[in-house]
């Protein structure tokens, strides 16, 4: 293929994958902003009740990795079924993963009530920090099974091509979810003045919202899936097998950042603040243009070899990496030169300000690697490849962001400056090794079986067209 026709293939594939991307980048940004609404809400009550929250947090990120990782495992058959017009099938996988969702999430439930208290407390936290972070844990696990039910729904739409719908009803529940934090939190308008609770009644009650909502879109006319009654256990094992790497790389992200903020803590509390906040800020400027690339290369890919067309799914992966890498590497070209502009909202301790700074710096220069990232591990989620990505976060969290961090900063007596340094190498790495596994793995092939064995079209023969592979 000459250069002209790969480039205009590859402004086809950005224009499809924007047009997927950008009702998912407005959707985060709400949910963003929802999260920062309540911390600066719980900030108003008193320090206890930030941290109060903050750990509870720590706890509530469980559930959510779980249904993340049940979402990846619907995107991936969702994609492909619907690539494959296997309707019957496709509807199977979404009824399933919501119903596994929904069965996962009842544990939470008692766990909240019966140790919410005692979780918190079990972290060092005093004993009345313990308590108020106890009782919002137990309100937010109460809702646990409708944010895994928002979740995986979301995701199975998306899934048929359909971003528009989960953003319409989580941008509808974030703005809720905010009001119900400032009325219930700060008891406006006549409510009660339910502090902490009442931010917490407001999480729960925002997640039965989305939750029941995609539920009635996917049941009505609206969209193109439906439920349907699930009967193939075929399906069911593949939801589970294509989930289970990405619950487990959640699982592990979450495990890791205990004892990197002990790292941090070592070199003291103004370091870890600093972390906070240069972390923080990089989240909110790229992740949502992250997240959207990660999910619309799952579609895309997953559609395309669902059809049967592996080539085109190659090339779809390269083509929006190279996006992913240009317009997150814009951005954090503009963070790493702004960032002591940045730093200056979050705070005016100069300590804590120059480290924020350095952290904000070291994710920019990351930006590009974890933006190819996200694509690349996209492309392999669509193939129903997710212990790759797996791999690759396991191996950068433990061998770079705590092996290599812990050596220079305290073995070698680097100080911070060895963290900042373990940020960035993670992020490369687990892109080499993504890379490495789009470039040479059997994804294609793996998909081809799973979808022969669940009686999907497809017929994809796992061998790439090299001539339509950008990077040849």
């Amino acid at each position: 293929m000459s250069t002209a026709g790969v480039r205009e293939r590859g402004l086809s594939v950005w224009r499809r994958v924007l047009s997927l991307s950008w009702p998912m980048m407005i959707q985060h940004v709400f949910r963003t902003l929802m999260r920062t609404t309540d911390v600066i809400v719980t900030g108003l009550f008193s320090p206890a009740a930030v941290a109060a929250v903050g750990l509870a947090d720590l706890y509530a990120r469980f559930p959510l990795r779980i249904g993340l990782g049940l979402g990846s495992g619907a995107i991936a058959l969702s994609s492909q079924d619907t690539g494959g017009e296997a309707i019957e099938n496709r509807d199977q996988a979404i009824t399933q993963a919501i119903l596994i969702g929904l069965l996962s999430g009842v544990p939470f439930i008692a766990f909240g009530f019966l140790f919410g208290q005692q979780a918190i407390a079990l972290l060092g936290a005093p004993e009345t920090v313990a308590e108020m972070g106890g009782t919002y844990l137990a309100v937010v696990f109460a809702s646990a099974p409708a944010r895994h039910v928002a979740l995986v729904g979301a995701r199975a739409l998306q899934g048929t091509g359909d971003t528009r719908t989960p953003m319409y009803v989580d941008v509808t529940s974030s703005v809720l979810n905010i009001a119900g934090s400032l009325v219930l939190g700060l008891g406006l308008f006549g409510a009660p003045r339910l502090a902490i609770v009442g931010v917490g009644i407001a999480t729960a009650v925002g997640n039965c919202f989305t939750a029941g909502v995609l539920s009635l879109a996917i049941w009505s006319s609206r969209t193109e899936a439906s439920f349907t009654r699930p009967r193939d256990l075929v399906i069911a094992r593949q939801l589970l097998a294509v989930s289970a790497p990405r619950i487990a790389e959640g699982l592990v992200r979450t495990l890791a950042e205990f004892p990197f903020n002990a790292l941090l803590l070592t070199f003291g509390t103004d370091v870890n603040a600093a972390y906070q906040i240069g972390r923080r800020m990089y989240q909110q400027v790229t992740s949502p243009l992250g997240r959207a690339y990660h999910t619309a290369t799952s579609v895309v890919v997953g559609q395309s070899l669902g059809d049967g067309d592996v080539a085109s799914a190659r090339f779809q992966g390269w083509a929006t990496t190279v996006l992913a890498v240009a317009t997150m590497g814009a951005i954090g070209l503009v963070l790493f030169f702004g960032a002591d502009w940045f730093v200056a909202f979050f705070t005016g301790d100069q300590s804590t300000a120059g480290y924020a700074t350095g952290f904000a710096r070291a994710y920019a220069v990351a930006a590009p690697a974890i933006g190819a990232y996200l694509a690349l591990s996209g492309a392999l989620q669509g193939g129903s490849d997710t212990r790759t990505p797996f791999i690759a976060q396991t191996t950068g969290l433990f061998g770079f962001l705590l092996g290599f961090g812990y050596l220079t900063s305290v073995v070698l007596g680097w100080g911070v400056v060895g963290i900042y340094a373990a940020i960035a190498l993670q992020q490369f790495w687990a892109l080499a090794v993504v890379a490495w596994g789009f470039a040479r793995g059997d994804w294609a092939a793996k998909a081809a079986a799973m979808m022969d064995e669940r009686g999907s079209a497809g017929g994809v023969d796992g061998e790439p067209d090299a001539e339509a592979d950008p990077t040849d």
